[in-house]
């Protein structure tokens, strides 16, 4: 006797699509992947993705700055650097204003000593292998572990030191052919003429010296002479458009004697020249020391996001193992 499905095709046909469409109808809904999906907000693996998102964030920084400004202000030249513990206490202080909120699109970590001496770095693997890696450091005065460590994990890495205040770089470098020191100064003038002292230099000139296009990482510690020196390392940059010359900044700020109407604007330039800060460290060594004192001193590191330093921007030529990043 044929089965029921062989006598009544039809019948059977009509079961299957009522059964078809009673679980596609009951069955949860499956939208197809789209630019507007969740998946799609979060797929950042990209070196762009994640510098955009980075900028999406410190946008913000920036706007919510303005806020605080306006809460304790109104205007910059009403803002204290460090309130009175006194009423009306406002729950601030200058570094408030200024958070490290960019986010390092590579590892994080901390180079050369845990205490005085060592900075934070973003991507140091990506020099490892770099052919051309270069590094400026000024004013070290014999602290040189993070230079050490540039040294010790990178192949090609040239580091370039200079402190008027030493005679070398101290002894956690003791003979390398990849380092360089000079007894010379960072300024925002040239003064090196046989009868100066101690000689001084502006970075351009130091590059051209050293016949060098750009600086992989530059770090700065110069007692306070960091804002007018900067002032004249970034002009000319913002004047021409084109980028800075240096992949990240690591720079100590000693904002002694200084109010925050001066600070404000000087840091703007700095992010008018795409440097954003992704770490900072006020210097609590330095407060241990002087106690009952402001908390002056902050180290701050900066990854530049304008051109196409190694930081931002993945390399094309990687085709030997000595490319490889």
């Amino acid at each position: 006797m044929p089965a029921v499905w062989q006598r009544h095709p039809r019948y059977f046909l009509l079961v299957a699509l009522v059964l078809t469409a009673t679980f596609f109808l009951l069955g949860p809904y499956q939208p197809p992947p789209s630019t507007d999906s969740y998946a799609a907000y979060i797929r950042d693996s990209t070196l762009p993705a994640r510098i955009e998102r980075a900028e999406r964030v410190y946008q913000k920084t920036i706007a919510d700055r303005k806020g605080l400004i306006q809460k304790y202000g109104p205007t910059s030249r009403d803002i204290a650097m460090f309130p009175s513990d006194k009423d009306p206490w406002p729950a601030y202080t200058v570094w408030s204003f200024f958070p490290p909120s960019f986010n390092c699109p590579h590892e994080l970590e901390r180079v050369g000593a845990l205490g005085d001496g060592g900075k934070w770095a973003c991507g140091l693997s990506r020099l490892e292998h770099k052919p051309d890696c270069i590094i400026y450091t000024f004013g070290m005065n014999y602290e040189t572990s993070f230079e050490a460590e540039i040294l010790e994990r990178t192949r090609h890495c040239q580091v370039w030191g200079y402190d008027y205040r030493s005679s070398s770089f101290g002894s956690h470098i003791k003979s390398n052919y990849r380092s360089h020191f000079f007894s010379w100064g960072l300024a925002n003038i040239d003064s090196h003429e046989s009868h100066s002292l101690p000689k001084l230099y502006t970075l351009k000139t130091l590059l051209e010296m050293n016949k060098h296009d750009h600086i992989d990482v530059l770090k700065i510690d110069i007692e306070g002479w960091e804002f007018d020196t900067l002032t004249q390392i970034i002009q000319p940059y913002l004047l021409s458009g084109e980028p800075l010359p240096f992949g990240q900044l690591i720079l100590e700020l000693h904002t002694w004697d200084r109010k925050f109407n001066e600070i404000l604007p000087w840091w703007e330039m700095l992010e008018q020249a795409g440097l954003r800060p992704f770490m900072n460290e006020v210097n609590l060594v330095y407060q241990n020391y002087n106690r009952g004192k402001d908390t002056d001193l902050a180290e701050y590191s900066f990854i530049n996001i304008k051109g196409n330093n190694v930081f931002v921007s993945d390399p094309h030529d990687a085709g030997t193992d000595s490319d490889v990043i």
